[in-house]
């Protein structure tokens, strides 16, 4: 099932600081988009881009909890990434760091806010901060924007089902 979504994904590197913004809005509710973005079998069914398949390794959904997961293409692992959970408002807002295991030194802290737009709908936000300029343009070369793009596309049409 592919969905289009009328709904546009802004990426924006500041120029000035090392980080990425990523601004999208979603036809469902905070709690639905929030569940969506903490229950670990969704979130590895939207995560990324359409030619892979994430499994969830580690999942403690809490302040100080981990998280980690590897993701596959035609059966091979071909990535694999790993955090903490920092702050976990229900609804609201998630903190996380998140490093990919072929490069541990490259910390990102990533922070998740969920605006209610009313009518059953929410704006997420989502602000990664990395330590350097080469580690956040790297992010944004390795194909992150259209892995964003399509995973934001899945969620949707995991929200559609949902509703249902």
């Amino acid at each position: 099932m592919t969905a289009t979504s009328t709904h546009k994904t802004t990426i924006e590197a500041d120029p000035k600081v090392p980080t990425i913004r990523v601004t999208r809005d979603f036809d469902a509710p905070p709690a639905l988009v929030y569940r969506a973005w903490t229950d670990p079998e969704l979130v590895a069914r939207w995560l990324g881009p359409r030619t892979i398949e994430n499994r969830i390794r580690t999942w403690d959904l809490r302040r100080g909890g981990s998280w980690s997961y590897a993701s596959y293409r035609d059966g091979e692992e071909i990535a694999s990434f790993y955090g903490s959970f920092h702050d976990v408002r229900e609804n609201e807002r998630l903190v996380q760091t998140f490093t990919w295991e072929g490069a541990p030194d490259g910390v990102c802290l990533e922070t998740l806010t969920l605006e209610d737009l009313g009518d059953g709908r929410t704006r997420t936000t989502t602000v990664s901060v990395t330590d350097t300029f080469e580690d956040r343009d790297a992010m944004i070369a390795s194909g992150m924007e259209s892995g964003v793009v399509e995973g934001y596309e899945k969620l949707d049409e995991i929200l559609t089902e949902l509703t249902r």
